[in-house]
């Protein structure tokens, strides 16, 4: 196996939108050796203002090298894709392009295994909204759904309740919360009423507050455990 994983950036067109879909993948270490496997896919998605280098610059292929070398996790895909605007999801279709562009495209440009069970979405702070947008809208694409100091988008409050009411029986993907103690408090009380909707629908999921704020500082610290986290299930 190489010493480690490579991490290229491509681009396509979609009528879903002006610019072309932008997006970084790291392909594990084994990628290119081993022509036959195929591999899970952890969708990661950055934070306003932010590009598709910010989960990249924050060490997820460092951190990901290290934990498939040591064979602690199974090897894995990461799509950082770019999002180039920053509007609610009923004038942004970044999210429309992720589900009808961006994932047929990797699963018919990459050896993926093309299942709900073997592709997770995460994001922080916007990101993690979108994330919560695309995981609870589109369970039958995700088996498992993080969002780090992430919130709910305000035009999603409203649908947020349908989605959890018709999640199919089975179907109610690994959700997993964080804020930080000093986030900011709009995002952590959005965060905190998504935690208290989940529990009152009783639909399992992780909620932490840990020390710190709404800054990178805070999602470097924890980068390896939200890797561990995602990819727990592919490890089986």
């Amino acid at each position: 196996m190489r010493a480690g994983g490579k991490v290229e950036v491509n681009e396509f067109t979609t009528t879903l939108l002006p610019d072309p879909f932008v997006y970084r993948i790291y392909l594990p270490p084994c990628y290119d050796e081993q022509p036959e496997q195929s591999y899970p896919v952890l969708y990661l998605i950055h934070g306003q203002t932010y590009t598709d280098t910010q989960w990249d610059l924050l060490g997820v292929p460092e951190v990901a090298d290290r934990l498939i070398s040591t064979g602690e996790v199974a090897p894995f895909i990461v799509v950082m894709p770019r999002d180039r605007r920053w509007k609610e999801p009923t004038e942004d279709k970044f999210g429309l392009a992720m589900e009808q562009s961006l994932i047929p495209w990797v699963d018919e440009h990459y050896r993926t295994i093309p299942d709900r069970a073997h592709r997770a979405i995460g994001g922080l702070s916007r990101g993690g909204a979108w994330a919560i947008h695309l995981g609870l809208s589109h369970p039958e694409l995700f088996s498992a759904v993080g969002a780090h100091s992430g919130f709910v988008f305000y035009t999603d409050l409203q649908p947020l309740y349908l989605w959890l009411n018709n999640l199919p029986i089975g179907m109610a993907p690994r959700i997993y919360l964080d804020i930080a103690n000093e986030d900011r408090p709009e995002i952590a009380e959005s965060a905190v009423f998504l935690e208290d909707l989940l529990t009152q629908y009783d639909i399992p999921h992780e909620w932490h507050m840990f020390v710190g704020e709404h800054e990178e500082e805070y999602w470097q610290a924890h980068l390896e455990d939200y890797l561990r986290w995602y990819v727990q299930t592919w490890n089986q």
